[in-house]
């Protein structure tokens, strides 16, 4: 009989062993679930209750606001009595396990003090009910308690479920860890897209803000126009004008702006890989692909992909991005399945595309597949009424950055005014950064300027008898062309340069535009007469 007894017991252990190993092999198979812990640990406590008959299986975790152990989910419990499971740190028994990290064993709860049945889930007085709770530690740190109702069973050792039970215990710390990861993972990306899109928005109002010139109020014109289609651009300028904010700014005001925003800078990769950084490249591919790796056009799928210096794409690739064009698919390097994505194209370039083709440098058929909607970004010499206003906003600029504020002396800021600017905005950026650190005093004189600034800037010009600095000529210049584009009415043309209607009053005074405007608009209506006549 005794021998008959160990095989039975024997037995019995194994079947639970076996009944153990099923349940973690379940619960290792939800991890796919990570993102809603609270669906995650309903589910393992499910299983629980299934396989291993463990009633109203329970975790408790801790509240990082409150700091109270509240029941974060639960198996049989209904909601009300889950809404009563919040205890202090130092109550019951729930309290005792999260206090001194050990597992606890209740063998009857109707005889435990300690057990407050906070819950009522439990008709103590009726049920014979043993308890049995393990803590939940992470990282060293106790973040929780998970306890289950066990009916009595006196062939099954409490050690036994202790043991299983903290093995789960650490699978769930382990599930709650991967969760707060993934939420901080998350709240970062919400930051810095939030950040991104602040960062985007300030300086896409001051990219406007600073263009009160002509040239900069059409470019603002065409970019609201172009952004919201799906057409191709062009981006064409010198370097440092704006080609890559231009490009951000236009994917900012599109359908797309929360997809993702990818660029590429053909000029900045060899030839030999240039083509697989934009379409990617197959297990093999060439020495070294050990692994399949997506290209920028995938990342970039649904967003838009900026093509930093299209002018410098080797011709063969130019083929291979002019079929993806056409029928917006493509293989990756070394691999034979035709991938589509959604992607819209943004392309810039500082040099001549069109002598380029000339020259058989790009290809024609690329070209005017690119050239849908160009769009030219005046280099700072042909804006030069914008300059004082920029130099204004990067002085403001470094001030919240060196705490210092700084202001240009009349004379320093009519040379800024009268340099041609090679490097256009991004070198009266570099300049104004390094005066800012060099200046000693609020002011920056004309004689801290570096040399090469100041070599061609005492020309004076003289106009209608009066004498009038370049930068006022270039004020009166840039007045007088949004006249003409405004047809001569004050208000219209006063909108177009970013005034008010009161201070083109004044700049049509200071200037003695007067006559001008009114012998333009008499002109004007002689016209319309005459045309009525014929």
């Amino acid at each position: 009989m005794k021998a008959n007894h160990g095989f039975d017991k024997m037995s019995l252990q194994n079947e639970i062993h076996q009944l153990e190993l099923k349940v973690l092999y379940e619960i290792s198979g939800i991890i796919g679930q990570i993102l809603s812990l609270d669906q995650t640990l309903e589910t393992i406590l499910e299983i629980l209750s299934k396989s291993l008959y463990m009633d109203r299986a329970t975790v408790v975790l801790k509240d990082r606001q409150t700091g109270l152990l509240k029941i974060r989910a639960s198996h049989s419990l209904e909601a009300e009595e889950k809404e009563r499971g919040i205890y202090q740190t130092d109550e019951g028994i729930t309290g005792l396990i999260f206090r001194s990290a050990q597992p606890v064993a209740v063998p009857d709860i109707g005889e435990e003090p300690l057990f407050l049945n906070k819950t009522k889930a439990r008709k103590i007085a009726k049920e014979s009910i043993s308890f049995i709770g393990v803590p939940i530690i992470l990282n060293g740190e106790t973040i929780g308690v998970f306890h289950v109702d066990r009916l009595f069973n006196s062939k099954v050792h409490f050690e036994e479920d202790i043991r299983f039970l903290t093995i789960v215990a650490a699978l769930i710390a382990q599930f709650v860890h991967l969760n707060q990861e993934v939420d901080k993972r998350e709240q970062l990306l919400v930051n810095e897209n939030r950040h991104l899109r602040a960062e985007i928005s300030e300086k896409y109002n001051h990219f406007f803000a600073v263009g009160i010139s002509p040239v900069m109020q059409s470019l603002n014109k065409m970019i609201r126009k172009v952004s919201p289609s799906r057409a191709s651009v062009l981006l064409l300028g010198e370097s440092g004008t704006g080609k890559t904010l231009t490009a951000r700014i236009i994917h900012e005001l599109s359908s797309r702006v929360r997809c993702p925003f990818v660029k590429v800078n053909c000029a900045a990769l060899p030839d030999n890989l240039i083509e697989s950084e934009l379409f990617g490249y197959e297990k093999g591919a060439f020495t070294g692909a050990i692994d399949s790796k997506p290209g920028r056009l995938e990342e970039a799928d649904t967003g838009t992909v900026f093509l930093d210096e299209i002018g410098d794409l080797p011709l063969g690739v130019q083929a291979k991005l002019l079929h993806f064009l056409q029928e917006r698919e493509f293989e990756r390097l070394g691999g034979t399945k035709t991938k589509k994505v959604d992607v819209r194209v943004i392309a810039a370039t500082n040099v001549d595309l069109a002598k380029a083709v000339e020259l058989g440098k790009f290809r024609s058929d690329l070209y005017y597949r690119l050239n849908v909607f160009p769009i030219a970004i005046p280099p700072l010499y042909e804006r030069k009424a914008d300059i004082p206003l920029l130099c204004s906003y990067f002085l403001e600029k470094t001030a919240k950055e060196y705490g210092r504020r700084l202001h240009f002396s009349d004379d320093c800021l009519q040379v800024l005014v009268e340099y041609r600017w090679p490097g256009n905005v991004r070198e009266l950026e570099n300049v104004i950064e390094r005066l800012s650190i060099m200046a000693e005093g609020p002011m920056i004189m004309k004689k801290h300027l570096p040399g090469y600034l100041s070599q061609k800037s005492t020309k004076i010009f003289f106009m209608n008898d009066n004498c009038f600095s370049r930068m006022e000529e270039i004020e009166k210049e840039t007045v007088v062309e949004a006249l003409q584009e405004s047809n001569w009415v004050q208000q219209k043309a006063a909108g177009k340069i970013g005034i008010t209607l009161r201070q083109m009053g004044y700049r049509v005074k200071k200037y003695g535009l007067d006559n001008m405007i009114r012998e333009e608009r008499r002109r004007m209506s002689e016209n319309k007469k005459s045309v009525i006549f014929r």
